[in-house]
């Protein structure tokens, strides 16, 4: 094999990797561009040098090549995280392992195959998604009213900005859409409460909670709340 040709396969790895990450990185997921892009890398990389950096009766280059997978676990196990009783990461960890393959298919040298599993994982990104948020809709909301979420978080005077720009981040994270912030003054000296509405398709406490969650672990938030209101459902005959 030539060099150009090993360079080719690395750019393609790199490139598809990329791909994948570009949709991670749009919604502002722990592994993104880079993440991805790496990943994919080191795969082709790793095939690359099982099959042509060892000679010999005794070389086996499919040894190297079989050890990507358990490597990419342990890389994928730094990402799932447990917050509460949320757990956080799994889809995460299942993209890293799904680039890796594609870095690896293509340090093989079968670009079409590795263009597909690229083009595979976009669209189980991006179909999937909303089918999975329809199908985690609860019984009781029907998906016919979106729902509307109160929070409040209780900081220093200091700290506001900071505390307004960590929500805004936390939620970005969500599936839930902003709708305002607003600060006020508390009754208690040197602390400002602030106030911000959202509201989604459908009722999830579970990620409101988990977007909670993490800003209270900031030193300089004294106390936080949020409070759902979900729209009395219209009843017609059916439901009587």
């Amino acid at each position: 094999m030539t060099t150009a040709e090993m360079l080719l396969r690395l750019a393609t790895g790199v490139g598809l990797g990329a791909l994948i990450g570009v949709e991670r990185q749009y919604r502002a997921r722990m592994a993104g561009l880079r993440t991805n892009a790496l990943v994919a890398a080191g795969a082709a990389l790793f095939v690359l040098l099982s099959a042509h950096g060892f000679t010999g009766d005794t070389a086996d280059p499919t040894r190297v090549a079989a050890q990507i997978v358990s490597g990419i676990g342990f890389l994928g196990g730094g990402v799932i995280l447990r917050e509460g009783l949320t757990v956080r990461g799994l889809n995460t960890a299942a993209t890293l392992w799904c680039s890796a393959a594609v870095g690896a298919l293509a340090g093989a040298g079968l670009t079409l195959e590795a263009l597909a599993g690229a083009l595979v994982v976009v669209a189980v990104h991006l179909v999937l998604r909303p089918l999975g948020r329809t199908m985690d809709r609860r019984p009781d909301t029907g998906g016919e009213t979106p729902t509307t979420y109160t929070f409040l978080a209780v900081t220093r005077d200091d700290a506001e900005a900071h505390v307004r720009s960590l929500l805004v981040q936390a939620l970005s994270r969500t599936d839930f859409a902003l709708c305002s912030v607003e600060s006020a003054n508390t009754d208690t000296g040197g602390l400002v409460e602030v106030r911000a509405a959202l509201s989604a398709e459908h009722r999830d406490d579970k990620q409101m909670e988990s977007a909670v969650s993490r800003l209270s672990l900031e030193p300089s938030v004294t106390s936080v709340r949020w409070q759902v209101h979900t729209p009395t459902r219209v009843r017609d005959d059916e439901d009587r």
